[in-house]
């Protein structure tokens, strides 16, 4: 009897509130991917850590590697949401290549490295973790390749950076960046976003046109 009341209750708990059993799921994943690994996490240690059960965690996501894409595409997004704003933005298009590019960066770091366990989740723990996730992130970095190409393209009608095929140089780009950034989670002490975007500037007008380099970041 009190069983049945028990799972009464929790399906009436999960009818009732569904949106605060995933978030509290994903925040505990956040947490513990960031501090002990994806790899040493198990559905069990998350469920502990949210207070949900076992079947809490499988009503919201597939398999653990499901909760880790989520997290993932949650920074993504919101870093590509950040590019789109500042594009926008007052004075983007009449500013120098330079500062455009600082501006980008500036706005996609500053919203990717907010939250530092969400950035060791998103661009440390990811890695090596499936084929399928390398898919996942494949997929995601043709779409900032097909952006960058654009930008390179832009910054070269305007006469910065070589003509021809941009396509490798933002390749190249694509995958420094992402290396980068892996770097910047990787650290105990975490570096300033505006030395991460500044130098993340100087790196992209070094690859356009390795004629010009701007100053390098204090």
């Amino acid at each position: 009897m009190v069983d049945a009341m028990v799972d009464r209750w929790d399906g009436v708990r999960a009818t009732r509130d569904p949106v605060r059993s995933r978030e509290q799921l994903m925040a505990a994943a956040r947490t513990l991917f960031a501090v002990y690994g994806y790899a040493r996490t198990s559905v069990e240690d998350l469920c502990a850590a949210a207070h949900a059960q076992p079947r809490d965690f499988y009503r919201e996501f597939e398999s653990r590697e499901a909760l880790l894409v989520d997290l993932y595409d949650e920074v993504a997004i919101g870093g590509m949401r950040a590019v789109e704003v500042e594009l926008s933005a007052e004075g983007m298009e009449t500013c120098s290549t330079e500062e455009r590019i600082r501006r980008l960066f500036g706005a996609y770091v500053r919203v990717v490295t907010r939250d530092a366990q969400a950035a060791r989740v998103a661009f440390v723990e990811v890695l090596g973790v499936s084929r399928a996730m390398d898919d996942h992130l494949a997929m995601w970095r043709s779409v900032w390749v097909e952006f960058l190409t654009r930008e390179a393209e832009r910054a070269a009608e305007r006469g910065h950076g070589a003509d021809g095929d941009l396509t490798v140089v933002v390749k190249v780009l694509t995958r420094s960046v992402d290396e980068l950034l892996a770097h910047h989670g990787r650290r105990p002490r975490q570096v300033p976003g505006d030395w991460l975007a500044s130098e993340l500037t100087r790196m992209s007008l070094a690859m356009m046109d390795p004629g010009v380099a701007p100053e390098a970041s204090a």
